[in-house]
């Protein structure tokens, strides 16, 4: 895979990490020119539906998601049999490496890395979204400090219940109580996994262990979960609370959404953060910074109590900087003073003329901090208006306001556009509309209609809408991006039923609706006569205008020779003929216990006479 060209765009570079799903690699995206991370579902996944599916849902879902505690999502696609899409690219470490490296963290650590999470996960409740498998291998601590929830490849909409075989996909360790018993998940469900991560990274361990995934399933399903302070002693009771009420079996006692969880972690944190004996508070809390800073091995960096080397770097970097501004200007002021020495004209060239005007950069695609710094650095004053694109995915810059190329005055403020991806529109119903209103409601709502399909239907009359799908092929949501594609499927009436018609008649009748017949391979048929029309073969997605359809003619019964049975046992001779495809008729036909003692003394016909496969030989004893 490494060095592959994916679907045009994508260059493969080498390999991040392998899953249970999918393997993730770093690749250069040649268009937009920027580091991503591309997941490819495994070879033995991609011919499963259900696997399919899931890994489709994951791109819904967190494209829907514009949050900067999310991983961004880009692009999805298929490359021949390769299923594969394109996330945000976070260089930096795990939650679950961090916890490896250093067993727990402290309470302040704790809430800083939950903010982040939480606020995250806010987000996804809010948008109707649940996560469904929210444990520390899916926090991003990144080299530059910022943290976010990736892998949303279990997350369903709030409201779908969920069967239990697939809740079980989740991490044991993190699921909830429902989705063991019941399986069944809402935004409670993440609840209850936050806050097990809670205790994990006070304690450094689970709460609940075993050698078997269905011991640690009962715990969950059966014990409470402890203090994390009866493992830790420098647990604060106010996190111990915070965990308690996260982690209920019963979900309807825990928080209801991971805003109301968020806002008691931050009223902990004020109390926790004001007890804290310290003159710099934030010197205590945890901070990753980038990892050129440290190791050499570019490993990210949990830094505690070191004021010094958080001040010291940036400080450096700012006198660097204001030393090159004054060289710069001083440069600048002696090429001033040149040219209005040697022209006259350079005062109107710099002052009125061409000369005071420049041109804006081109953003569109970049993260709003490198947009951002590109127009600063070209000396505009910049602010940011986020709003929705159906073109530019959610977090990156559409464009500014003036456009990009544009020549403006210098130092012209500028309103630099992150888009938040496409509006979310709720989408009207259409299943059982006439065609006609079904499409203009499509393009009313702001959607993209494809071209409409007829299918013939016996049970819908002809130009109502059957379904309506989107840009993967699935039922439309309830609600759905802005842009959209959808396709309408129409119903083209019923087949023409040619059962028992002539060859002939037959293929003129499925010809007048559109269909293009072929003669498939006759069959035996006692009721049709030979040459006539059996049936009309139907694939599983049914025939539309315009397809092929296969004809199937009969052969007229099939013809077999009966049997001398006389002499046989009633038992043998019944047997005989029915074996052959025969009926039987016997005249001890109310005591069948006799056949086997009874010799056949009569049958009609008589054995050497062909006759129609069904029909009935008489086979009488005495």
């Amino acid at each position: 895979m490494i060095g592959r060209l994916i679907d045009g765009r994508y260059q493969i570079n080498s390999r991040i990490a392998r899953g249970g799903m999918a393997t993730v690699y770093l690749a250069t995206d040649l268009r937009l020119e920027r580091p991503v991370a591309v997941k490819i579902m495994h070879d033995h996944l991609a011919d499963d539906t259900a696997f399919r599916s899931r890994f489709i849902q994951e791109a819904r879902s967190a494209a829907r998601l514009a949050h900067p505690n999310v991983v961004s999502v880009f692009d999805q696609g298929q490359d021949s049999e390769m299923a594969y899409l394109v996330m945000e690219y976070l260089p930096g470490i795990t939650l679950r490496d961090l916890l490896k490296d250093y067993g727990n963290l402290t309470p302040e650590q704790t809430l800083d890395i939950m903010d982040a999470v939480l606020r995250g996960l806010a987000a996804a409740h809010e948008a109707g979204i649940v996560h469904r498998d929210l444990k520390p291998e899916n926090v991003l601590l990144a080299d530059d400090g910022r943290i976010k929830i990736g892998d949303f490849g279990l997350a369903r909409a709030t409201t779908a219940n969920t069967a239990s075989g697939q809740a079980l996909l989740g991490t044991i360790a993190y699921l909830s109580p429902e989705l063991l018993t019941r399986g069944v998940a809402d935004a409670r469900s993440d609840i209850y996994a936050a806050g097990i991560m809670m205790f994990e990274m006070l304690t450094g361990e689970q709460p609940f262990k075993g050698e078997q995934p269905m011991q640690v399933a009962y715990q969950h399903a059966n014990d409470k979960v402890p203090a994390p302070s009866s493992k830790n002693s420098k647990v604060p009771q106010s996190l111990d609370e915070v965990v308690a009420w996260s982690t209920q079996r019963a979900p309807e006692n825990r928080p209801e959404n991971a805003q109301q969880l968020l806002d008691a972690l931050l009223s902990a944190e004020s109390g926790i953060r004001r007890g804290t004996q310290t003159t710099n508070i934030s010197t205590q809390q945890t901070i990753v910074m980038p990892a050129h800073g440290f190791d050499n091995d570019g490993a990210t960096q949990v830094i505690r109590n070191s004021t010094t080397d958080q001040i010291a770097n940036p400080t450096g970097r700012l006198v660097a900087l204001g030393a090159s501004r004054r060289k710069r200007g001083l440069w600048v002021a002696l090429l001033v003073v040149l040219l209005a020495v040697f022209g006259g004209g350079a005062g109107w060239f710099f002052g009125a003329g061409p000369g005071s005007y420049v041109s804006i950069p081109q953003v569109t695609g970049q993260t709003p901090e490198v947009a951002q710094s590109a127009l600063k650095a070209a000396g505009f004053t910049v602010t940011l208006e986020s709003i929705n694109s159906t073109t530019i995915p959610a977090g990156q810059a559409i464009d500014s306001s003036p456009k990009g190329g544009e020549r403006v005055p210098r130092g012209a403020k500028l309103v630099l556009e992150i888009s938040l991806g496409p509006k979310m529109i709720a989408t009207p119903k259409l299943v059982g509309l006439p065609q006609a209103q079904a499409e203009q409601s499509v393009t009313t709502a702001g959607f993209t209609l494809e071209k409409t399909k007829q299918i013939f239907n016996a049970n819908i009359p002809a130009g109502v809408v059957v379904s309506a799908l989107d840009s993967a092929g699935e039922p439309l949501p309830a609600e759905y991006a802005e842009g959209g594609k959808v396709q309408l499927t129409v119903s083209a009436g019923p087949l023409p039923d040619v059962a028992g018609k002539s060859q002939a008649d037959a293929f003129a009748a499925l010809t007048a609706v559109g269909l293009q017949p072929v003669l498939g391979t006759p069959v035996y048929n006692t009721t049709i006569p030979k040459d006539s029309i059996v049936s009309v073969t139907v694939p599983p997605a049914g025939l539309s205008p315009g397809d092929s359809v296969t004809v199937i003619p009969s052969k007229g019964p099939e013809m077999i020779v009966v049997p001398d049975v006389t002499g046989m046992t009633l038992e043998d001779g019944i047997a005989k003929v029915k074996s052959l495809g025969f009926k039987f008729s016997t005249n001890y036909e109310k005591n069948p216990k006799s056949w086997k003692f009874l010799p056949v003394v009569y049958q009609s016909p008589s054995g050497g006479v062909k006759l129609a496969k069904g029909s009935t030989v008489i086979v009488n004893g005495p």
